[in-house]
């Protein structure tokens, strides 16, 4: 563990670095990328069961995760070369006549990152891939529920070439972990968790630039013309996927009452023909929750809704941090499985009479990180796009749906500023002008 003098020592070693970081060509840094996604390809499988290990993914999940968190250096290596600004005549106005700006992306060093314990290496990478291709430098805090894969990544950069100090990887407490909220050297804060966690961070680095990817209850809408056997089976995938541990695993089914008797007949039992058990097993669809008071607070949810009227259909039985996968019918949209985050695997299904209805309740959450919509009918899709209160909307798939590379983020209690390596660049750099 390091202690509060240790992360202050890392920030003295990421400002010294940040000169030879900023220096460093495009060329040199895209290198660094490559090599840092080269060697987690070949670490995969002892990665994958290390994460499988520590934090209960099944190893399926794990090996797919480690898979994304290399295409996110492979992307940060192609988005180092590209990196560019603009030529602006500024003789629009008589005094700029013979005058010409230039414009230029400059690193904001030093970076602090905080990443959650759900996909510890991917959403490492989302931190580090980006400062490293822009030529910042960046400390990232491990979570403490699982802080040895993170640190992996952190040793395959020692040995990549960057500059010394330009990339720490630690694991330490909360408190321990101030300095990178309050230090004046830090610059960016970017930080992926809960919401509570992430507006008092916003609370309290007010003067720093901060970025915040927090949570989400995602809603998916499923209407009459969708394929309804394509809707089920993602929205197993979606919902019960590292046991609902994701701020975009699909929490609140809103099916048109036309076809909501066929959606919940076919669900339900595919739901409860999910092979529960060891993470380190191939054959294991939902492993256990990240510890037992998570499955406790969950399981707790689920009571409290039953015992206000909602309907179990399946599942609700707990083992330890083993949740059996649950489905809740007639919910309503106070009760906390639906107004609150569950995180967990809980999905609830409600009935629709029009498309507006629907958008108006996926819209009525204090959340607004992605959503889904099962239709072919593009004027829905375009309205669903135009009307929902989301970061992105995902057509005829899941709100879990992500190609690491594409613009990542929500609006409301879900955040502010947007990852994706070319979206995030842009988050840790500071636009600079050059008049001649």
């Amino acid at each position: 563990m390091a202690a509060r003098d240790d992360v202050i020592a890392a920030i003295a070693a990421a400002e010294r670095a940040a000169p030879a970081a900023r220096a460093l060509p495009a060329y040199r840094r895209a290198e660094v990328l490559q090599r840092v996604a080269e060697g987690l390809r070949s670490a995969r499988e002892e990665i994958a069961r290390l994460l499988a290990a520590e934090a209960g993914k099944p190893i399926t999940a794990a090996r797919v995760e480690l898979d994304r968190a290399a295409f996110v250096f492979q992307t940060g290596a192609e988005e180092a070369l590209r990196i560019g600004g603009e030529v602006l005549p500024l003789d629009r106005m008589p005094h700029g006549t013979g005058r010409w700006g230039l414009t230029r992306r400059f690193p904001l060093s030093v970076v602090g990152a905080i990443v959650p314990f759900n996909f510890p290496a991917l959403l490492a990478a989302h931190k580090l891939a980006p400062a490293v291709a822009c030529g910042a430098t960046i400390v990232l805090k491990t979570p403490p529920q699982d802080p040895l894969t993170p640190l992996r990544l952190g040793e395959l950069f020692r040995e990549a070439g960057y500059p010394d100090g330009g990339v720490t990887v630690l694991n330490c407490t909360v408190e321990d972990a101030a300095p990178l909220l309050d230090d004046p050297r830090i610059r960016v804060v970017t930080f992926t968790g809960s919401a509570r966690a992430g507006w008092e961070i916003r609370r309290q680095a007010a003067r720093k630039r901060v970025i915040l990817e927090l949570g989400g209850n995602a809603g998916l809408i499923i209407e009459p013309d969708a394929d309804l056997d394509r809707a089920v089976e993602r929205s197993v995938i979606g919902g019960f996927g590292y046991a609902g541990q994701s701020c975009i695993s699909v929490q609140r089914i809103l099916v048109h009452q036309a076809v909501y008797d066929r959606f919940v007949e076919r669900f339900v039992p595919r739901v409860a023909a999910l092979r529960v058990g060891d993470p380190l097993e191939d054959s294991t669809e939902v492993g256990p929750m990240i510890d037992e008071a998570a499955a406790r607070r969950a399981e707790a949810w689920i009571e409290e809704a039953v015992a206000a009227g909602a309907r179990m259909a399946t599942g609700g039985g707990r083992k330890g941090g083993l949740l059996q996968p649950t489905v809740l019918l007639d919910t309503t949209a106070t009760m906390k499985v639906n107004c609150e985050e569950v995180f967990a695997p809980v999905v609830t299904i409600r009935p629709y009479e029009r498309f507006e209805d629907a958008m108006a309740m996926v819209n009525d959450s204090p959340y607004g990180l992605q959503a889904g919509v099962f239709t072919n009918d593009l004027r829905k899709a375009w309205a669903a796009f135009e009307g929902l209160e989301v970061g992105g909307v995902i057509v005829n798939d899941i709100p879990g749906f992500r190609v690491d590379h594409m613009p990542y983020g929500g609006v409301k209690q879900s955040g502010l500023g947007r990852e994706g390596v070319r979206y995030a660049i842009e988050e840790l750099t500071e636009l600079r002008l050059l008049v001649i």
